[in-house]
């Protein structure tokens, strides 16, 4: 298991903006159809944009029509993590990066073969990096 990297709130505010503060740690959410990927169709790797995890490759990225990037699978399993959610009346399956526990946004049931998941995730929880090292 990697090593959780670990910040107060005062150093997060330091080095996020107030949306992506508001996403990340706040467990908030972006309006459909305004995040920077949900139609990118860039090829890369998107990492979290707290702590600069891999956590989706663009292959596994498809148009789920909802307003928000969704993907297929994660670009390794020990990358995220998921927690019960149960706010907003609802009951939800929390996607997390492992590494600094940043909310993503949500993994669905309802999603294309092979495994039927839709991972929905908020734009600004993410950066595409185009050409990855690793």
């Amino acid at each position: 298991m990697k090593d959780k990297l670990r910040k107060t709130a005062n150093e997060w505010h330091d080095v996020l903006t107030i949306e992506q503060f508001h996403v990340c740690r706040d467990k908030g959410t972006e309006r459909p159809f305004t995040g920077k990927y949900h139609d990118c169709k860039d090829p890369g790797v998107y990492r979290c944009v707290c702590c600069g995890q891999p956590l989706f490759g663009s292959d596994s990225k498809f148009d789920s029509g909802t307003g928000w990037p969704s993907f297929l699978r994660p670009i390794a399993d020990g990358n995220i993590d998921t927690d019960l959610d149960v706010s907003h009346g609802m009951r939800r399956t929390e996607v997390l990066c492992s590494r600094c526990d940043a909310h993503l946004g949500h993994v669905f049931e309802d999603g294309p073969q092979p495994n039927g998941l839709r991972y929905c995730i908020n734009s600004t929880a993410l950066v595409l990096d185009p050409d990855p090292a690793d």
